[in-house]
């Protein structure tokens, strides 16, 4: 099967599933960015009820979470698996959900939630960026707008954790040479002040892969390989990165002025 017709027949069986009202293609494969190897992102939009037994009696081989299984919250569980030879994840979406995140985000209103391989936990918003960027195989969904209010909250919320992640690193592990920690929470940090730059830019973003690439941060790359217990280093290295985010912020709270 090429990968032309591919996309249709995950969808065709998705969408056939109880409760399940639309499905999307997401992910770099969506946004055509992605790499031969890549693997195949879909959603499946339900409202009420959805058992993921349905999918499991698929019988395509893989894992099937619980709804609520990869810890709760907007990223509500879902599916790794293997389709004719292909990775695919599947993705539970709740349409009321969505309607709830939509209305909260004209107030600018959202919630950080834990999420396992990320640095920065995930905004609820993070449901909407992935209808910005869809690729809608069935149904029909909203593609919404990202509204002033969710950018000037949202920035200055991710750039008010930054700051304080910032000032503990300095406070707390710099001076004593703890390299590990330093690096951790400056990563940490870089990636609440990206978050911060692209809310400010009203730019939707659905994961950390490309998230410093695209708040203009990669270079603290070169700034985290400097990391050593020599005197001063660790300060230096937290205070260079503070210093490169708080500009790209700076720069990004001024589109305010031109929208």
């Amino acid at each position: 099967m090429d990968d032309d017709v591919f996309p249709r027949h995950v969808a065709d069986r998705l969408g056939a599933l109880p409760g399940v009202e639309a499905v999307t293609l997401g992910g770099s494969r969506a946004e055509g960015i992605n790499r031969p190897d890549s693997d195949w992102d879909f959603s499946a939009y339900y409202r009420g009820h959805f058992d993921p037994q349905a999918l499991r009696d698929i019988g395509w081989p893989g894992e099937v979470s619980e709804v609520g299984g990869w810890g709760g919250g907007v990223f509500n569980g879902g599916a790794w698996l293997e389709v004719d030879g292909r990775r695919v994840d599947v993705h539970y979406r709740d349409l009321d959900t969505v309607d709830q995140e939509i209305a909260a985000s004209r107030e600018g209103r959202f919630r950080i939630e834990p999420l396992m391989f990320h640095l920065a936990g995930i905004p609820s918003y993070l449901i909407l960026a992935e209808l910005a960027v869809k690729r809608v195989l069935c149904g029909e969904l909203p593609t919404p707008s990202y509204p002033l209010p969710l950018r000037e909250r949202a920035s200055g919320i991710w750039w008010d954790r930054a700051e304080m992640t910032f000032g503990y690193t300095l406070a707390n592990h710099a001076p004593y040479g703890r390299v590990t920690q330093c690096a951790g929470l400056v990563a940490q940090a870089v990636s609440q002040a990206a978050h911060a730059v692209l809310a400010a830019r009203g730019q939707w973003i659905t994961n950390e892969k490309q998230l410093f690439t695209r708040a203009g941060l990669r270079q603290i790359d070169e700034f985290i390989a400097l990391a050593q217990p020599g005197p001063g280093v660790l300060g230096e290295v937290a205070d260079r990165s503070r210093a490169l985010c708080a500009e790209a912020v700076k720069q990004a709270r001024a589109t305010f002025a031109v929208t």
